[in-house]
């Protein structure tokens, strides 16, 4: 791709704050798209008649923002999600009569209604209206919050909540670390946070996965290469299903007992719809959050996730929220804490329907001779060769996969499968599609 001139795009501005602003003007109105690569310093300088070190200075904002990558000589180009481009804009498109198991979204029908729950809100809004001045948290939320961290051998803490589980992570990094600092991440992992950490500035370091989470001494590896912080899933580990287990969690608590500074953010997003246990990581550092999202549970709008921690990254998260959006609705929080209540016993019900279809795929494939991974949660994870010509194949048998390539950092290609929309009468057909996808392939393992 050719280099961007900056006249014929509009850019403008004689110091590095306005230039760095009209060039994050054209990516978010689509001008430059992802993966554009930008003039070099000093061609743009002479386009806008400045000094080059003013262009350098612009780019090392972008870059800081999480806009642009740069890579020395290779230059400077739009990331292919940039923090200005609007989510909508990424998706692929979608023929007509596609089967569409690529979005990641839990199955409607296994959420719970919200009538009851939205009416409960109201009645206790006419009679006790959230005003000015008023505790932040509903009591008995943060008590249900409590108690199930309890159930699961969370350590003691404080609760607090947040809108959703990637606000909790996006406020537990700013609460302990600086633009330029390193955080371990699962890879593959999610494309999310992948997205969120150039937004603050900081750097990730890739840590391999396999089913039973993080590989022990490449997160010990990424600690001593001088990581502060580590991020986990406990299960339901998007992409690859992967779950913490007993030994697991042993493992990384040996680990981490060498590295006590280390920030542990551990996201428990699976929190309603898994069969599988909790293993939690919480207390093997000084600072530490667990956090539960109730997006998958009981919907993705109900945009609200309860965490806890060691008081002093909660009390940060908590007072960075007062300043900011103040708190979480209150009518939002009495909708969860009905559902909470309410709902606590079909979970069963709802963690055993996913793990039917997703197990079921799984074997199937196996079954034809496919390797595929899904240990729990709503995804099962595919390692292929090719992930274009695996997504083409797909897509002309009439399914719509995620490639894999937004979930990976360094390791091997993949495409991951949301069980959510299928029936179990599905499974045979995409088995079969999936297996004519990659059979002219090598199987190659995501760890």
């Amino acid at each position: 791709m050719g280099y961007v001139v900056g006249k014929k795009y509009g850019f403008t501005g004689h110091g590095a704050v306005e230039i760095a602003a009209s060039i994050e003007q054209a990516i978010g109105q689509g001008v430059l798209a992802p993966g554009t690569t930008l003039p070099p310093h000093r061609e743009l300088a002479a386009d806008l008649a400045v000094n080059p070190n003013t262009v350098a200075a612009a780019y090392r904002r972008l870059r800081d923002r999480g806009v642009i990558e740069t890579g020395g000589r290779r230059g400077s180009w739009v990331r292919p999600r940039p923090a200005t481009t609007v989510r909508d804009a990424l998706l692929p498109h979608m023929p007509p009569g596609v089967r569409d198991v690529s979005t990641g979204n839990p199955d409607t029908a296994l959420l719970p209604a919200l009538g009851p729950a939205l009416a409960s809100a109201a009645a206790l809004h006419a009679t006790q209206p959230a005003l000015y001045g008023q505790a932040p948290l509903n009591r008995e939320l943060e008590q249900l919050a409590r108690d199930s961290f309890d159930m699961d051998g969370v350590p003691e803490g404080p609760v607090g909540l947040t809108s959703g589980a990637l606000d909790a992570i996006e406020r537990a990094l700013v609460a302990h670390l600086r633009p330029g600092d390193t955080v371990a991440v699962e890879d593959p992992g999610w494309a999310s946070l992948f997205d969120l950490l150039p937004g603050l500035g900081l750097q990730p370091t890739p840590v391999p996965v396999d089913d039973e989470g993080p590989v022990p001494h490449h997160v010990e590896a990424a600690l001593r290469q001088g990581a502060q912080a580590l991020i986990v899933t406990n299960r339901g580990q998007n992409p690859t299903g992967a779950a913490l287990s007993t030994t697991r969690a042993d493992e990384l608590r040996a680990v981490l007992s060498d590295y006590p500074k280390t920030l542990v953010v551990e996201d428990d997003h699976a929190f309603g719809l898994s069969e599988l246990p909790l293993h939690t990581l919480g207390g093997s550092t000084r600072h530490w959050i667990v956090v539960r999202s109730t997006a998958k549970a009981y919907g993705p709008d109900l945009r609200l996730a309860a965490l806890t921690g060691d008081p002093v990254t909660v009390d940060r998260i908590g007072g960075r929220h007062r300043l900011g959006p103040g708190w979480i609705s209150h009518l939002l929080q009495n909708t969860v804490t009905h559902l909470w209540r309410t709902q606590s016993l079909d979970t069963r019900a709802v963690s055993a329907s996913y793990a039917a279809r997703r197990d079921g795929l799984v074997q199937m494939l196996a079954d034809r001779g496919v390797l595929a991974h899904g240990r729990s949660g709503i995804n099962v994870w595919i390692p292929v060769l090719d992930e274009t010509a695996t997504v083409t194949r797909l897509l002309q048998s009439g399914w719509a996969v995620a490639p894999g390539a937004r979930f990976r950092l360094r390791c091997a290609p993949g495409v991951r499968v949301t069980i959510s929309p299928l029936s179990l009468q599905d499974l045979p057909g995409l088995a079969d599609a999936i297996t004519e996808a990659v059979r002219p392939q090598h199987i190659v393992r995501y760890g």
